[in-house]
């Protein structure tokens, strides 16, 4: 087969070598623009985990990487003259140009033809390949020539970055981050040989353009870059090596590039992208030269199992390298949005900040970092734990986050688990009975720290289905007390009360019956913000409230709101969320008033704040109240998440307590970026922007990920829905998981206690010996490492 890889960077060469190592009579040609042996940038970064999948690839080239490579295992973070380290990280960095050097030698070695300074106009100069690699990086002429295949998607991010170098050499992969009259800059920095580091500065551009630099000429931004981080270059320089840029084109903006296809026809050849010409993850994750690397394996090992068909191979390597793209581009995201928003998480005190940074991108969990360094992690545990008021002796195990108290106004959580709110029609005439005793006591029993009852309306024709709950007789008041005495006398769980009305989302059928479906008969008029449908030519029309309607509905919700604390409900919550009545006023989606209660997002706010105020004057101003939000409509011209941080601010101002950050429902047209903790996002930058504390929900379902949310300051609490339904002692079962003994178990139940956590450790060596995998090794995989 006659092979041209277009670009002779990391993913070009690796794949000709593996090829030409794999058939040696394959003619393969790498095709590079610059000089033999010449290329720009510092030093790349790998995991171990790469290392071992080079090692298995190519022996010969992975020995002489492994050669060339600097180890370390810490990560050192430096802020407000705070330094934090953890280890057992196992990262190598290597020069870029040494890599390339490697990688062109062995290509030289197996017979690949290397032709230099040839630049490469489109695929169309190699008529008689039989396939051709667009391996020619980020701005690849080849991949913008057949757009119309590859449907490139390229972000320019937020902030402007410098690639440098210095003589310090550093002993860990080192981040630094200076405050200036102008905003925050951040430095990465890491060795890559025996005398050179590689010394990335980063800003938002907006910072960049106040300080100046956007105007400097080049020596000028070095320097200004060596001022402001001369306490970690020890008399150093920094260096730049990118000759053929000047002033301040040497700061540029990270572009991440998503492609919907990787192959093209150009029917005489398939040109398959590879590297950065198909995708790129952002630096701070360290992956696009592994990625690059990885991509050159699968399509190797893809060529060599199809037997000769070509077409199957491509479909095969991008059916297989898109999934695996997405996961590191996920976890790139969500590094790159930290590192702009660093700003948003200055305010946590060092030893927080440090463990938000080590876990931003969400690869790296509360258990991950244990395994790497069991004793960072005990240290930190014990200082979440002291801040909440627990002082462990030395025989006890320290706490994990997620099981240190949580104290809102009067009413202290032994633990940061909730059982969130999950909609269970089964009321009759709003009022709950032995199911629902059952259900709320069972969860009780279970662990968490809460209970909340499912969604709550204060008349009959607030109900989502003639199967939900009520709060507007004595009769109900009543049913709901006897459930809270429950709780109260057999558990030492706390248990609340969410209030709200369907509003245009009414008078439906419940769910097994036929989801979202109006009533057969008996349907009841249905109200809203604005008129609406809430799934197109199938649901009822609501009308427009009246300033009446807006009366009534209120003072229902303060009638609600006592009979809550007659029944004696520890926690109060009213339902903002989801599309229900108090949420269309909020989405610009479904309120289109053009009164005092519509238009701008203050007008919108102007009625659930109405409501709020009367139900919190009304509720015991001992006890706490929150607020479940949508803090994303995922649909065009709806609520944002920058929207709702100034939701957030509003309820703080209004008394709320604590803000409940869901997302969507709010139309048929969202389409939710669904994934682990997906939602998470929201309470973590509702909380560290609007200062109010926040409940994360949504895909949240190990001890691991509500120990990660807790300990970096993403929330103060954790909503588990699905897993409660599945597990009602979900809290204990996950305590027993992770290890952790000192949980306490109602004493009906403690025989049974000592068994589970014997036969859950029995399972983790099993799987652990059948696997031939260390601990970390197994939490890598697991988390995608």
């Amino acid at each position: 087969m006659k092979i041209v890889c277009v670009g002779g960077g990391p993913a070009g060469l690796y794949f000709a070598l593996l090829m030409k190592k794999q058939d040696p009579a394959h003619d393969i040609t790498v095709v590079e623009r610059n000089k033999p042996y010449d290329t720009f940038g510092w030093g790349v970064v790998f995991s171990d985990q790469t290392l071992g999948n080079l090692q298995a690839a190519d022996a010969p080239t992975a020995g002489r990487i492994l050669g060339a490579f600097n180890h370390w295992d810490d990560i050192e973070v430096n802020i407000r003259g705070h330094k934090i380290r953890s280890g057992g990280h196992g990262f190598c960095g290597i020069g870029r140009k040494r890599l390339l050097n490697i990688l062109q030698e062995r290509c030289e070695e197996l017979g690949v033809q290397l032709v230099f300074e040839t630049d490469v106009q489109d695929d169309e100069q190699f008529p008689d390949a039989d396939l051709i690699i667009a391996s020619d990086g980020l701005n690849s002429r080849i991949r913008s020539r057949h757009a119309a295949t590859y449907a490139p998607d390229v972000d320019l991010r937020k902030c402007r970055f410098v690639w440098l170098g210095t003589h310090k050499r550093f002993d860990a992969f080192t981040f630094a981050f200076e405050q200036t009259p102008h905003g925050w800059f951040q430095a990465h920095a890491y060795q890559f040989d025996g005398d050179t580091s590689t010394f990335i500065v980063e800003t938002p551009q907006e910072v960049w353009r106040r300080a100046g630099l956007d105007r400097m000429e080049k020596d000028a931004s070095i320097a200004y870059c060596e001022n402001l981080f001369a306490r970690y270059l020890d008399g150093h320089e920094l260096m730049s090596n990118a000759v053929h840029l000047r002033g301040s084109a040497q700061w540029i903006r990270f572009p991440r590039v998503v492609c919907r296809t990787w192959v093209h026809d150009n029917g005489r050849a398939p040109v398959v992208l590879m590297g950065d010409a198909a995708h790129t993850a952002h630096f701070s994750i360290g992956s696009g030269t592994k990625l690059a690397l990885e991509d050159a394996i699968e399509l190797a090992r893809c060529i060599g199992r199809s037997q000769g068909r070509l077409a199957q191979a491509l479909a095969d390597y991008e059916a297989v390298r898109s999934v695996e793209v997405l996961r590191i581009q996920n976890a790139a995201r969500n590094s790159t949005e930290w590192f702009e928003n660093v700003a948003r998480y200055v305010h946590l005190p060092p030893e927080q900040f440090a463990y938000s940074l080590l876990t931003r991108s969400q690869r790296i969990s509360h258990e991950n970092l244990r395994l790497r360094d069991r004793g960072y992690v005990e240290q930190y545990e014990d200082w979440i734990a002291e801040r909440s008021g627990i002082h462990r002796s030395r025989a006890q195990q320290s706490v994990p986050p997620m099981f240190t108290p949580y104290r809102a106004r009067s009413i202290t959580l032994k633990n940061r688990v909730v059982v969130s709110p999950m909609a269970q029609y089964s009321c009759a005439d709003g009022v709950p009975g032995d199911f629902h005793l059952v259900h709320l006591g069972a969860r009780a029993m279970g662990g968490a720290g809460m209970v909340v009852a499912e969604m709550t309306c204060p008349t009959p024709d607030a109900r989502i289905t003639p199967g939900c709950p009520g709060l507007w007789s004595g009769e109900q008041r009543d049913a709901w007390q006897r459930i809270v005495d429950f709780v109260h006398a057999n558990t030492d769980a706390k248990i609340a009360m969410q209030l709200g009305h369907a509003g245009a989302k009414g008078s439906t059928r419940v769910p097994w019956e036929g989801e979202d479906l109006p009533l057969e008969r008996g349907n009841w008029p249905l109200i809203s913000a604005s008129p609406q449908q809430y799934v197109d030519g199938v649901s009822d029309w609501s009308k427009a409230m009246t300033r009446e309607d807006m009366d009534r509905v209120r003072a229902d919700f303060v009638r609600s709101a006592q009979l809550a604390a007659q029944a004696g409900f520890d926690w109060l919550e009213l339902h903002c969320a989801h599309g229900y009545l108090l949420s269309g006023f909020i989405s610009p989606l479904t309120n289109q008033r053009t009164d005092e209660y519509g238009g701008s997002l203050e007008n919108r706010l102007r009625y659930p704040l109405e409501v709020f105020r009367a139900m919190r004057a009304a509720w015991p101003g001992h006890l706490p109240m929150s607020v479940r939000i949508s803090a994303h409509d995922w649909v065009e011209g709806g609520v944002t998440p920058s929207d709702a941080v100034e939701i957030a601010k509003a309820f703080k101002a209004a008394g709320a307590d604590m803000i409940d950050c869901s997302s969507g429902q709010v139309s048929k047209r969202q389409a939710p970026v669904y994934g682990r903790m997906y939602q998470t996002p929201f309470a973590d930058r509702i909380r560290n922007e609007a200062g109010i504390p926040t409940i994360a929900v949504g895909a949240i379902s190990e001890a691991d990920h509500v120990n990660s949310i807790i300990a970096a300051g993403r929330a103060d609490l954790c909503a588990i829905a699905r897993p409660h339904l599945a597990n009602p002692s979900w809290t204990l079962m996950e305590a027993a998981k992770i290890g952790y003994l000192e949980v306490q178990w109602p004493k009906q139940y403690r025989a049974a206690k000592t068994q589970l956590e014997r036969n859950l450790e029995r399972e983790k060596a099993m799987a652990a010996q059948a696997a031939g995998l260390s601990p970390l090794e197994q939490a890598n995989l697991a988390q995608g490492v």
